[in-house]
């Protein structure tokens, strides 16, 4: 009975701190998270500049892994390139070590005030943002009572010798022993899904005494490799080349640093104990009431040694990383299919920054997708093409498609936890959507009237063909500015595009004006006059529909 109350103890324990690691997280991510977004879509492609960037976000949001998602998500849908999350990537892992050195300072003392404190705020406050504020205290609270609890569920076995002769099998004597070690702490890793947990687990072990700080060193370089698992499990099910590439740089970055450090184990021991002695921490064998009070320090000192070295050798190395990234990565498949709808899964649903820009990536596609069927149709004004005019049911089919999956994914993620701006963003990008859909229906009416002419063998005047040719190609240049200020908006953009559907609307007046002159002089027929109004009310349609995307644009990105 004495084991399973320890069991649980520490178990329950663990899932206080997990539980307070997630809401931390996403209090973080809820409270910072257009900034994080805005700062990791202006990133340059200067490795050192992205890996600061790296250390600097995750050390905001505390966790790399959750890191590591946004980024799949923003190469998967073509914001990044795979070469500039790669910089990150290293930068992250630096930054997920500021937790292991918050749970060093051991703030247990505080633990419950910020409890009580971010209940408060989370539970009982008007304000969203201070709900935010609320999940990062309570958090914060429940992480250090969950080291409490392990600590005092682990307290017991610390002389029972049949948990003392266990734990000594972990030894670092032999490159064997460090290798079982290294093991365990990625298993560990892989069934938490945190690493931030397991290297809590591990200082609360190693200030119990049951683990020698060697030990508890090669267990926390597993579990260095063990979180690389989220960024895999993220990709699971994608297609997406650049989204497994930036998991299988993740992957093999923390694989490789950890060969490094395993080669000199010994010396890097050493190292560690050494520089947290010149920093003022107590030698890391001093006990005071039965815990080694210091051992916390030198394991945190020694997981940001490790991913400190392990960035500044990739950072020189980055060109090569990229290259065997590459090879061991899938290759991008050539889809056969020509109307390739978008594709969601649960993964990003967790992070509203990976899944938004996920979402941003599909709008761009699909609008790119929209403006080569417009082109396409414009230029039947100059030659007729049976082709392109057939296609008209397939285009619509897969812009509608389009639009309903993107909507009730938008709806999936707005269900879950997101803050102000992130709702915001999701009501304009399915305002964007509808009138991409609505710009769609547009063009299938041109189509359907263009059939109707040459079916009907009537024709316009060369003057009312220049002004369909001249309409449509300002819709086309209009339509144009907008994708491309979808990826990065410039100065200006809006009155820009407010000119654009001025000079839309005027020239729709002015077309009008002339077809009532050449009515009056017999110089086009009825039946070709009505079709020429309905198709130029249709491009000034776009021209609205255009706009109003614009608006949206200019309001999120």
């Amino acid at each position: 009975m004495e084991i399973f109350n320890i069991i649980i103890q520490t178990l329950g324990g663990l899932g206080l701190f997990i539980l307070g690691m997630k809401m931390m997280t996403e209090g973080l991510q809820a409270t910072a998270g257009q900034k994080i977004r805005s700062i990791l879509e202006a990133i340059s492609s200067n490795r050192i500049l992205g890996c600061l960037t790296g250390a600097g976000v995750t050390a905001i949001v505390q966790s790399s892994s959750a890191t590591t998602v946004m980024l799949i998500g923003f190469v998967s849908a073509g914001i990044m390139a795979f070469e500039q999350a790669v910089g990150v990537i290293i930068g992250a892992n630096v930054g997920t070590t500021i937790t292991g050195q918050l749970i060093a300072f051991k703030f247990t003392e505080v633990a419950l005030p910020a409890i009580a404190l971010g209940v408060i705020l989370k539970y009982f406050s008007r304000k969203r943002n201070y709900r935010y504020i609320g999940d990062i205290i309570l958090g914060f609270g429940l992480l250090f009572y969950g080291m409490t609890v392990m600590k005092m569920g682990l307290a017991p076995i610390k002389t029972d010798p049949q948990f003392i002769a266990f734990f000594t099998k972990f030894s670092t004597a032999s490159m064997g022993g460090i290798l079982l070690c290294v093991l365990m702490g990625a298993i560990l890793t892989i069934m938490v899904q945190s690493s931030s947990a397991t290297v809590g687990l591990t200082m609360t072990l190693a200030t119990s005494g049951l683990l020698t700080f060697p030990t508890a060193l090669a267990l926390v370089l597993g579990e260095n490799i063990g979180t690389t698992i989220t960024a895999q499990l993220a990709t699971l099910g994608s297609k997406n080349a650049g989204a497994h590439r930036t998991a299988n740089a993740h992957t093999i970055f923390n694989v490789v640093g950890v060969g490094i450090i395993l080669a000199i184990f010994p010396f890097f021991v050493s190292c560690v104990q050494t520089l947290s002695m010149k920093m003022g921490a107590g030698p890391v064998d001093q006990m005071v009431n039965n815990e080694y009070i210091n051992s916390a320090r030198y394991i945190a000192n020694g997981h940001t040694l490790f991913n400190v070295i392990n960035a500044l050798v990739f950072l020189i190395f980055l060109p090569k990383l990229v290259q065997l990234t590459l090879l061991i990565s899938p290759k991008p498949k050539q889809l056969k299919e020509k109307y390739n709808l978008p594709q969601f899964d649960a993964t990003f649903i967790d992070s509203p920054i990976g899944a938004l820009a996920k979402v941003k990536g599909e709008i761009i596609q699909m609008s790119k997708f929209a403006h080569m069927n417009l082109k396409k149709i414009s230029s039947c004004f100059e030659e007729k093409n049976e082709d392109i005019l057939g296609e008209r049911d397939a285009v619509e089919d897969y812009l509608d498609s389009s639009q309903k999956i993107i909507i009730k994914y938008l709806t999936t993620i707005s269900q879950g936890e997101i803050n102000t701006p992130e709702a915001k963003e999701i009501s304009e990008m399915m305002r964007i959507v509808n009138n991409i859909e609505r710009l769609g229906d547009s063009m299938e009416n041109v189509s359907k009237m263009l059939e109707r002419i040459y079916d009907n063998k009537n024709a316009f005047s060369d003057d009312a063909k220049q002004d369909l040719i001249d309409i449509s190609h300002e819709v086309d240049l209009f339509f144009e500015m907008v994708i491309n200020e979808m990826s990065e908006k410039t100065e200006e953009f809006y009155q820009k595009a407010l000119a654009h559907e001025d000079l839309v609307d005027q020239m729709r007046e002015n077309m009008r004006y002339k077809h009532i002159e050449r009515l009056r002089a017999n110089q086009c027929s009825v039946e070709a006059g009505v079709l020429f109004i309905a198709m130029v009310s249709n491009y000034e349609r776009m021209g609205d529909y255009c706009y109003n995307i614009a608006t949206g644009v200019n309001r999120i990105i």
